[in-house]
């Protein structure tokens, strides 16, 4: 995967990183592996390229596969990706702590501090809405 080994050389160059992102699109990630996918969007978030529709489609893709396949470094790189680039894919969450759940944590490493920074975002973006003096009391005590 190209767009890893430029990423992990530290290597800017957007117009490429576009293309990349165009071509995969266009070819609706037809041949991407799960670790492709994960290196894909790692790749793009640790470069700091947006790339919107890209994000989309890869998203849309582990929803479609329900993670089949998915090595637990291979989804811990996904939602890292994710949440560092700021794409919400709520799918994509949703579906990963529930494979979490169901594979009991095996094999995923939980970084404490990105996780409850993860989820105090979420909870200011979302203004707590729908959330009881309950869940909010919960919440902090979490922390």
């Amino acid at each position: 995967n190209m767009v890893w080994a430029f990423a992990t050389a530290g290597m800017q160059t957007d117009k490429f990183y576009k293309m990349v992102a165009n071509e995969a699109v266009h070819r609706q990630l037809q041949g991407f592996n799960s670790q492709g996918l994960s290196n894909m969007v790692w790749a793009f978030s640790t470069a700091g390229v947006h790339a919107d529709k890209l994000f989309e489609v890869v998203a849309n893709e582990a929803v479609k596969r329900q993670l089949q396949g998915f090595k637990p470094q291979e989804i811990s790189n996904m939602v890292w990706a994710f949440a560092t680039a700021g794409v919400h894919a709520d799918k994509i969450y949703e579906m990963v702590a529930n494979e979490a759940v169901q594979r009991k944590l095996r094999g995923f490493k939980l970084d404490a501090d990105k996780f409850f920074e993860m989820m105090a975002n979420e909870a200011v973006q979302r203004q707590l809405q729908g959330s009881n003096p309950q869940d909010i009391s919960n919440m902090v005590w979490a922390f």
